[in-house]
């Protein structure tokens, strides 16, 4: 696949600067910045030839609302599902907290938008993934992940968090405190790759998007499955398709392992690395045509 590189940067930062430059901290608490998010979100994916189906629940603050558009497969009940949460903790504008990821699951629908795949491919904008929500159990990708579990969906899931924030320096990569000291070696020291982190049960999901990643994108890609006993591994929507039984991937930057702007006033979008994202994008895209058949 190959993809016109700098309209994808040009849109990606439009994304970014409109979601956490105009809009900012992205919470239930401040309704008007949910509404705005969700119409923005909406209209882009209409402008693409989306429709966009709302996916309503109660959390433990009122309602919430998912986003939904899929790309239909012809094998019944195969679903690749490529999602991100759109909403913040109240101290920052969450530029690559994940408006980053949000940014790139707009631009990878709009790079599939005219496949025809065996399974469906479904993007989704997840609500309420930061905190309290998680230890709560309202976090959006949880009713997705219990309700498709009900439909009887055969899922893989995707989970896009943080993918925007990178660095060459030695030593600007930091270890999970949870991996003991005597594997440290394994990791990389520099911040300059993304990470596709998996459980144990998502080795081949892991292997396959792997494949399909490097057919696409420059970027280096650090990938490796771990029990859930590292607990830095389950603190996204992935967890949530863990928890339903699904194989997962969390496909990030690492976070708070790289990030000093983590939940701080200054993760503003010019702190990002627009040029690799475009490189996560195009990886992704690949990645999700590659895992749809």
């Amino acid at each position: 696949m190959t993809f016109d590189h700098s309209p994808i940067r040009e849109r990606l930062h439009a994304h970014v600067d409109r979601l956490s430059g105009q809009i900012g901290p992205r919470i239930l608490a401040r309704p008007e910045s949910i509404s705005a998010t969700i119409g923005y979100l909406t209209s882009q994916w209409n402008e693409m030839g989306y429709e966009v189906r709302e996916e309503t629940y109660a959390s433990s603050d009122g309602p919430a609302t998912n986003l939904v558009v899929e790309i239909p497969g012809t094998s019944a009940n195969e679903v690749i599902v490529l999602g991100a949460h759109y909403d913040t903790v109240a101290t920052t504008p969450g530029a690559d907290d994940n408006a980053s990821a949000v940014a790139v699951l707009l631009e990878v629908g709009r790079l599939l938008k005219e496949v025809t795949p065996r399974r469906t491919i479904r993007f989704v904008a997840f609500a309420c993934e930061e905190s309290p929500y998680m230890s709560l159990g309202s976090m959006g990708s949880q009713h997705h992940a219990q309700q498709a579990r009900q439909r009887g969906e055969k899922i893989a899931m995707l989970c896009l968090e943080m993918v925007g924030y990178f660095r060459d320096d030695p030593g600007s990569q930091s270890v999970p405190s949870s991996i003991p000291k005597f594997l440290h070696w394994l990791f990389p020291k520099r911040g300059n790759f993304l990470a596709a982190i998996g459980n144990l049960s998502s080795w081949q999901l892991s292997w396959a998007f792997r494949r399909g990643f490097k057919k696409a994108s420059r970027l280096k890609l650090f990938s490796i499955c771990l029990p859930e006993k590292i607990e830095e591994i389950r603190r996204s929507d992935n967890s949530s398709f863990w928890d339903a039984g699904y194989p997962a991937l969390m496909l990030t930057d690492t976070s708070f392992l790289r990030n000093a702007n983590y939940h701080q006033p200054s993760d503003t979008p010019d702190t990002l690395d627009y040029d690799a994202m475009s490189e996560v994008t195009r990886g992704v895209a690949s990645a999700v045509k590659k895992l749809a058949g």
